[in-house]
């Protein structure tokens, strides 16, 4: 459905590695670049982990996700709740730290969090409304980027992380 964010969990095989090197990270988001733009589908977060990756992304048509699930052999979860949508995007970009890799996001250089907040330039992110929802003025980068970092610091609660984990884990576990 289109305009209707998507969250997409990949994982190695068996749970193995997916990213080795470096140039593995880089090859794997210049081909996300690429099929974003071909699919049309607005790239909101990411976090590639060393065994799976996160994504967060809203299909512009019909079959714009159909297409990069397809031609990057991603799955996906279909929500259509803006509250998921912020809680995905928190979810995703502070997953790293919850999986004890970086004491913060930002230390973390496979995640859209930098760009997000504002600290690096990342053009292969597309902000979601419920993102720019942050500030109450969407002309103020400033006033944006502040609201993003004070939302990004405060984690999601017990229930928030343990219903997205679960439903996460039930979609993958059924396809």
């Amino acid at each position: 459905m289109p305009h209707i964010a998507v969250h997409i969990v990949q994982r190695g095989h068996d749970r193995g590695n997916c990213f080795r090197h470096d140039t593995d990270y880089l090859v794997y988001l210049a081909n996300l670049r690429d099929l974003s733009a071909k699919t049309r589908c607005a790239l909101h977060a990411y976090c590639l982990m060393t065994n799976h990756v996160h994504l967060l992304l809203t299909p512009s048509n019909p079959h714009a996700c159909a297409l990069l699930l397809w031609e990057g052999r991603f799955r996906s979860c279909l929500v259509d709740s803006a509250q998921y949508v912020i809680a995905c995007h928190r979810y995703i970009e502070l997953n790293l730290v919850r999986a004890g890799m970086v004491p913060w996001a930002s230390a973390y250089r496979w995640s859209s969090h930098s760009g997000n907040a504002g600290r690096a330039s990342n053009q292969l992110l597309t902000r979601h409304a419920e993102y720019l929802a942050l500030a109450a003025d969407e002309t103020s980068g400033m006033r944006l980027i502040g609201a993003y970092l004070q939302w990004a610091m405060n984690p999601l609660s017990l229930r928030q992380s343990a219903t997205l984990r679960t439903a996460v884990l039930r979609w993958s576990a059924s396809n």
